[in-house]
């Protein structure tokens, strides 16, 4: 079921790369043969039961409150499985992340989504009990998805919750593992960190690769590798995703939008917003217009 679960193609969800189930009675043993590779980053917050997960070379013991981590491109196997297993599992892509998470004050969250190894932590009771409110918040709006009811804004502030908690969770129990990033998850944190804070005005990668003093070249194959995606799309995503925002807003006009995001021109901006989102921002703003009146 994990397996099964875990591998879900996340662009196919009724919300575009996110997945978030609550297994409410896991007892299958699944033999160690049938080890996967994680496509996504995953979490598994563990409700009750015990069980092991071969994660590469090392078998993690999973129980009550805890959590485990999962870095994209994972190779694992579920050994085996003790009572009932109760658990959450949530797992999003690097798009998804960049759309809803890329703040500066969120930044550190993203050591969990660029980390090459996985983390276990044991949970204290309040910290599990947080972390488990707001996975039944998220559970619950990506089951209205499913069910034809789109929230945005409750998507993104249970997204926020989550990389927030995950933040404070990170700070406290990990930060041997902060000391102990290799330099290329280095360079992506500081990449990140850049681009939360330049990308309405920066739109090349040049630019990027000169404020961390890499070669273009290095740096995009650095963080295709752990990413998946490239510099360019990365920034594409973080301005599509300003440019919905501000659409949202009826109140700004599409030139003053260009402007902000510095386009030299409404046109440019309307010509960039339906090349990447395959619709012109006057009817991305009609539809978003309807569905408030809908609400």
């Amino acid at each position: 079921m994990i397996r099964d679960l875990i591998n879900i193609d996340l662009d196919k969800l009724p919300i575009s790369g996110l997945a978030i189930y609550f297994i409410k009675k896991y007892e299958v043993v699944t033999n160690i043969s049938e080890a996967f590779t994680v496509p996504n980053f995953s979490l598994l917050l563990i409700k009750s039961g015990k069980f092991n997960m071969q994660l590469e070379d090392i078998t993690q013991e999973m129980k009550e409150r805890d959590l485990l981590v999962i870095p994209r491109n994972s190779y694992c196997s579920l050994v085996k499985v003790h009572g009932k297993v109760q658990l959450y599992l949530i797992s999003f892509s690097t798009d998804y992340a960049i759309r809803n998470g890329l703040k500066k004050e969120l930044i550190e969250s993203f050591y969990f989504v660029i980390g090459l190894k996985a983390v276990k932590i044991g949970l204290e009771e309040k910290e599990f009990s947080v972390l488990s409110l707001i996975c039944k918040l998220i559970y619950f709006v990506n089951k209205d998805a499913q069910n034809g009811s789109q929230d945005l804004d409750l998507q993104k502030i249970g997204f926020t919750l989550l990389l927030y908690e995950l933040r404070l969770i990170y700070t406290k129990y990990t930060p041997e593992h902060i000391q102990q990033i290799t330099q290329k998850e280095n360079l992506i944190m500081r990449f990140f960190n850049v681009l939360s804070i330049h990308y309405k005005k920066q739109h090349d990668a040049k630019f990027y690769a000169g404020a961390l003093f890499v070669t273009p070249g290095h740096l995009n194959k650095v963080v295709k590798q752990i990413t998946g995606k490239s510099i360019k799309r990365l920034i594409v995503q973080t301005i599509i995703t300003e440019a919905e925002i501000l659409l949202n807003d009826l109140n700004i006009t599409i030139a003053e939008i260009a402007d902000e995001l510095e386009f030299p021109s409404a046109n440019s901006f309307s010509v960039f917003f339906k090349k990447h989102s395959s619709i012109s921002p006057s009817q991305y703003r009609l539809n978003a217009a309807e569905k408030f009146k809908t609400h």
